[in-house]
This record gives structure tokens, C-alpha cells and sequence, in this order.
């Protein structure tokens, strides 16, 4: 997912009162409380997708798990010194 810019649409949401604090103190480094909510936000789903690809790059390992492992035994075979 590639973020290209576009239109904001104004939207609510319901936070926890500490929640929205510890926010507004965070928010403090950036123009708006916004501004840090879409960051946090990107963020997030930015670190899930990067979990997803390694759940699926780990399933594609271990359903190879067998064929690669035979063959660095094999190679390692040939490095054995006689």
C-alpha cells in the first residue's frame, strides 16, 4: 500500500480520555493532533502488512524446508575434507 496523497475527509472517532492525553502530549512534535493520529495510523498498518509478508515468506520457508535442507547437507557434503 502506497500512500499518494489526495483529499482528507473530516471524520470522528472515540478515544479513551488517557489515551487522548498521552496524544495530545505526543502531538506536541507535529502541526495537530491529526497530523499525529494519521502518522500513528500509517505506521501501524505499515508494521502489519510487514507482518503479513514475513507470515507468508515464512510459509513459503518451511513448505521448501525439507528440499533445502537435503540440499545443504549435499553441499556441505562436498566441502567435507576426506
Amino acid at each position: 500500500m502506497e500512500y499518494v496523497g489526495g483529499m482528507k475527509v473530516k471524520t470522528s472517532i472515540t478515544l479513551s480520555e488517557d489515551l487522548l492525553k498521552v496524544i495530545d502530549v505526543c502531538a506536541k512534535q507535529r502541526k495537530n493532533r491529526s497530523d499525529f493520529i494519521e502518522a500513528a495510523v500509517r505506521a501501524f498498518i505499515g508494521q502489519m502488512m510487514r507482518e503479513e509478508q514475513n507470515a507468508r515468506d515464512l510459509e513459503i520457508i518451511n513448505r521448501q524446508a525439507d528440499h533445502l535442507n537435503k540440499e545443504a547437507v549435499d553441499v556441505l557434503a562436498y566441502q567435507s575434507v576426506p
